[in-house]
């Protein structure tokens, strides 16, 4: 399969994962809170092992005149930058209503964009490179996009409406990745600065978003869990390292 159709069809793959936003309405709260903390913890680890076991390698492998780390350090800010002036977090603890829903999908929209232009770099630098990319957004997706129809659902969104404008926001994946694939063909060394800028992306999200709701967990054998279940997401690329 060629390259661009690598990066639509994993671009669609992740789209698709909007829909798990219908989980919200057959589950209990108290079953959803936990699934979310095991989710959240495997998506820490993946992201965490995706931009050192991976991106990170590549990226140092392949450079020669970048200073590799910078750009990692300059992703890391970056993301920190966006979320902070967009006024949108991942893990979604807010406190307004219909203009917080409006401003989680510009948000959404924005950071699906990114996450296409990621996958793009990945699969023009290597097909397994592109398939580790796609799987750590994917397993960073699920538990974000429940949240996103929790937010939707909150701010005054009907569930169908909420389900469906998130869905359109979950898109521009797709619109990022053929974004990344043109701009590749243009601009020199594309994929060698936007990989590093992922991985401080990726370190961003673990550290920032992920782990601190992790820390929250106070009962042992829980906050046991889902550390075991971080150390699986890192494990889990490292395997796929190997293969």
């Amino acid at each position: 399969m060629s390259v661009p159709l690598w990066i639509i069809g994993s671009s669609l793959l992740i789209s698709s994962i909007a829909l798990v936003g219908m989980v919200v309405l057959f589950l209990k709260d108290e079953l959803l809170a936990e699934i979310l903390l095991i989710l959240v913890a495997f998506s820490a680890g993946s992201l965490m092992g995706g931009a050192f076991l991976h991106l990170l390698p590549e990226t140092v492998e392949k450079s020669t005149e970048i200073e590799v780390f910078l750009w990692l350090l300059g992703g890391f800010i970056l993301f920190f930058f966006v979320e902070k002036v967009l006024q949108w977090h991942h893990c979604h603890r807010v406190q307004h209503f219909l203009t917080l829903g409006y401003m989680n999908l510009i948000g959404d929209a924005i950071h699906n964009f990114s996450d296409g232009l990621i996958i793009a770099a990945s699969f023009i630098t290597r097909v397994p490179l592109g398939v580790v990319a796609t799987l750590a957004i994917a397993l960073h997706e699920i538990p974000q996009e429940i949240g996103d129809f929790g937010v939707l659902v909150y701010s005054g969104f009907t569930k169908v409406r909420a389900l469906l404008l998130n869905l359109l926001a979950a898109l521009t994946i797709v619109l990022g990745g053929i974004t990344g694939y043109f701009i590749s063909g243009y601009v020199e060394e594309f994929t060698i600065f936007l990989l590093p800028l992922a991985a401080g992306g990726f370190l961003y999200i673990a550290s920032s978003d992920l782990i601190p709701e992790i820390r929250k967990e106070t009962d042992l054998k829980k906050g046991s869990l889902s550390f075991v279940v971080f150390l699986s997401g890192v494990l889990f690329m490292y395997v796929i390292r190997l293969v």
